[in-house]
């Protein structure tokens, strides 16, 4: 394929993106994010994203996770999701491809058995 070709393409559906992240009323930070998100897609294949496959991304999400944090994943995976759904109008059906884990809350207040259990024993009584 013509390298120089590609490389136009992309760039022309790079700046419809834009033109979709503005249209759309997100943040400039988002819109930051998500282009950030597709470039690095781009630059990891060395091609215009609109021709990966399923396959391919989740090649390219199980490398990122070795290398990145989860936020940076999340953004790139909605910055991808975006880009099919807005720009290339495909379904986003794999969406569970990367799924973060959910982080283990502790409650705000703890009750007078969670407390003696962690080891308080200095309460004041009621």
């Amino acid at each position: 394929m013509n390298v120089e070709a590609e490389r136009d393409r992309y760039q022309q559906q790079y700046n419809r993106l834009q033109a979709a992240l503005v249209c759309q009323g997100l943040r400039p930070k988002t819109i930051s994010a998500y282009s950030r998100g597709v470039r690095r897609v781009a630059g990891y294949f060395k091609r215009c994203p609109d021709s990966l496959t399923a396959d391919e991304l989740e090649g390219y999400f199980a490398a990122l996770v070795e290398a990145h944090s989860w936020s940076i994943l999340k953004l790139d995976r909605n910055g991808m999701q975006f880009y099919h759904r807005h720009l290339l109008q495909r379904p986003w059906d794999w969406v569970d491809i990367i799924k973060p884990p959910r982080p283990q809350r502790l409650s705000d207040v703890l009750t007078v058995e969670e407390a003696f259990k962690l080891g308080c024993r200095n309460l004041p009584s009621h």
